[in-house]
């Protein structure tokens, strides 16, 4: 016996039911068959709607047009009268049925097709499902054994009959009434009737070949899974995957027949074999998500398949797309399950596809690291989780070393092949004097040390001309505003018609620090703020550095140069936080002056707090004709109200404003500071 079981898009029209009427006849070739059949693509749908309607006339009008459409183009003469009679005769049936009205659409299709079987001449017998699969009480779960008694008694009953025609998705509850074994319910149907059967082959027809790696409505690239287990099929489809019906998988299981998933608009294609057989190597088989508000992508496999090493990959596919898992990655048998928020769900089971199931080649990259501080370290460490492979950019990184000594740059031109990148997260004052050499070397630069680009003018052009001469890149987009879109931004402003009239920053994540944490209220005072900082690395070995607005100079230099202003130090006015006396002598003076003056201090948050102010220290380059070059630049503390961006930053956040002569000024706001965040910005730089 072979039982055929055909979906709804098998069986939606005409045409598609000749396809199944094809594929129906060369297996009563071989043997008796059992067709298991839904109802046609919409009908269970409407029949619901149909249901819920107080006047559901004019849509029970509309679907039976579409079944006696069918019937017009698969009979002629006597036998089409005969089933449109029959087919008539079954929407008056349903008139009078006030509930469970979804379980006639099997009832249509299947009568249609039995009868087209019959005038193909083939001795074929109808089945009424409702008087042969039983479900448990209260559950769309099967009784199977008084259901296989019933199958095996009609059959027994009907010794020549060549084809048997069944309906899926409807069975019969405890009390004899009517009910469903739930939406997608006809692939247990099939399954109950090949195990009852003791089928030898049972195919579920479908419009996919098979079951694939992913939904190739959410992956355009996912392929067909030439086999898999029972066991990981079951899980596929449980936590999400639509092509197979889970509670389908378990009455073949029981009586150890394979399932063949199969395309019923390419028959020829082999599809998907389940069987018993699970694979003995490591084997990924798919990845699906389980959708909702919470929703969990499951990556399914089989085999000895390594936990850890697993895990790293798939962290390292999501940090590459830029999506952080909700909760933690967990092992379930061979599964392994990510939570992810709801909208970047289909993104992340496009990410660990890519990872595990789209082969590509791969450009290497080599990588030269200077600076094996927190930085460094953390680069590493993200390369290191991900094996240094990014499927979606095409590359593969290979770091070759990485190194704090103060002659590595002069190693790396030494030894470096042409087109390596040398990473540049140092602290160093000089060490972008070897940058030219690097860059006439043919060694690309990345840069987050804003030591190296706040130099004079035209020694951070000649860089620039160095690098465009010899066709490499000179990046350096963490130095402002650490991974977000900051450089990028006025780049592109540039760009599109050099109409950037102005740039406000809020770019110390020191002074944002201390002044978001500094209340005036005697708890903690201002100086045992910022020594707290300063032991924390969140200042520089001399907070002096920030409070002079020098961290903050050097950033302006970067945007004013990347807006095409020429901007020099000795051109930016900076009023410094503190008086001149303060920024002279040992830092143990320096704080106890600055103990000193903490009465002032907190009078002064005071009357902020009760004016609905704060302070902000802004850095600002304004257009301005009369001055030279055309802008002014300033770095000062401003007062500012809630109206203004500047007010709601926290932390380490840092805003910045970019002002445009014809759009309104553009707001970028996020962290400022971190290292795993520079690092990621130094990864894109190189990815680029």
């Amino acid at each position: 016996m072979i039982v055929l079981k055909f979906g709804g898009s098998s069986v939606e029209n005409a045409t598609a039911m000749s396809r199944v009427l094809d594929i129906v006849e060369a297996a009563a070739a071989r043997d008796r068959v059992v067709l298991v059949c839904s109802a046609i693509r919409g009908c269970t749908d409407a029949l619901l709607e149909i249901g819920r309607v107080e006047d559901p006339e004019h849509l029970l009008e509309d679907l039976q047009r579409r079944h006696i459409k069918i019937i017009h183009r698969l009979f002629t003469g006597p036998d089409r009268e005969l089933a449109i009679v029959d087919c008539k005769d079954t929407f008056t049936e349903i008139r009078c049925i006030p509930r469970t009205i979804e379980q006639y659409g099997e009832i249509l299709s299947t009568r249609i097709l039995a009868r087209k079987l019959h005038c193909e001449g083939y001795k074929t017998v109808w089945l009424d499902s409702r008087e042969l699969v039983r479900t448990l009480p209260g559950s769309t779960q099967a009784d199977q054994e008084p259901t296989y008694a019933a199958i095996q008694k009609v059959v027994e009953a009907n010794p020549a009959a060549q084809i048997f025609v069944a309906q899926g998705f409807i069975a019969k509850d405890p009390a004899g009434e009517p009910t469903t074994l739930g939406r997608g319910g006809s692939d247990y149907s099939a399954s109950l009737y090949a195990a009852a059967l003791d089928a030898t082959d049972l195919q579920i027809w479908t419009d996919v070949p098979g079951i694939l790696t992913a939904n190739p409505k959410d992956v355009p690239a996912a392929v067909s899974i030439p086999s898999i287990s029972y066991r990981a099929a079951f899980d596929l489809a449980s936590y999400g995957a639509k092509v197979l019906y889970a509670p389908a998988v378990g009455p073949a299981r029981e009586k150890g027949i394979a399932i063949r998933i199969l395309n019923t608009f390419d028959p020829s294609h082999p599809g998907t074999v389940i069987s018993a057989s699970e694979s003995e190597i490591p084997e990924y088989k798919g990845v699906t998500s389980t959708g909702g508000e919470d929703p969990v992508v499951a990556l399914v496999s089989e085999g000895p398949v390594s936990a850890e090493g697993t895990v790293r990959r798939i962290s390292g596919a999501l940090l590459e797309a830029g999506i952080k898992p909700s909760g933690e990655i967990r092992t379930e048998g061979s599964n392994f399950l990510v939570p992810v928020r709801g909208r970047v769900c289909r993104s992340a089971v496009a990410a660990i596809h890519r990872e595990f199931f789209e082969k590509r080649a791969l450009t290497t990259i080599d990588v030269y690291v200077a600076g094996a501080g927190a930085v460094g370290t953390a680069l590493k460490d993200i390369l290191s989780a991900c094996g240094g492979v990014f499927p979606a950019a095409g590359k593969r990184i290979n770091l070759v070393e990485i190194s704090s000594a103060h002659d590595f740059a002069d190693h790396v031109l030494q030894t470096a092949r042409s087109r390596s990148v040398f990473v540049e997260c140092t602290d160093s004052k000089d060490i972008w004097r070897r940058f030219i050499p690097l860059l006439n070397a043919g060694i690309n630069i990345v840069s987050s040390n804003r030591r190296s680009l706040a130099i004079p003018y035209a020694d951070y052009a000649a860089i620039r001309a160095a690098a465009a001469e010899n066709g490499c890149f000179f990046r350096y987009d963490t130095t402002v505003g650490n991974a977000l879109p900051v450089l990028q931004s006025v780049s592109a402003g540039m760009i599109a018609g050099g109409s950037i009239t102005g740039i406000e920053a809020v770019v110390s994540c020191t002074l944002n620090n201390l002044f978001a944490s500094y209340h005036g209220d005697g708890t903690e005072s201002f100086a045992s703020i910022l020594r707290r900082s300063q032991e924390a690395g969140l200042t520089e070995k001399d907070p002096r550095t920030d409070l002079a607005g020098r961290d903050a100079l050097r950033k302006l230099l970067i945007l004013a140069r990347e807006a095409g202003v020429p901007l020099e130090a000795s051109d930016v006015r900076i009023t410094p936080l503190l008086p001149e006396e303060f920024f002279g002598g040992s830092l143990d003076d320096f704080y106890a002056r600055l103990e000193a003056i903490e009465p002032q201090m907190a009078a002064q948050e005071e009357s902020l707090r009760q004016r609905g102010l704060r302070r902000r220290f802004v850095a600002s380059l304004q257009a301005d004709p009369s001055a030279p070059g055309g802008f002014r630049a300033s770095i000062r503390m401003r007062e500012v109200g809630i109206e203004s961006p500047y007010y709601w930053i926290d932390g380490t956040q840092n805003v910045t404003v970019i002002h445009s002569s014809d759009a309104y000024p553009m707001v970028i706001k996020g962290s400022g500071e971190g290292a795993r965040l520079a690092a990621t910005g130094i990864l894109k730089d190189i990815l680029m």
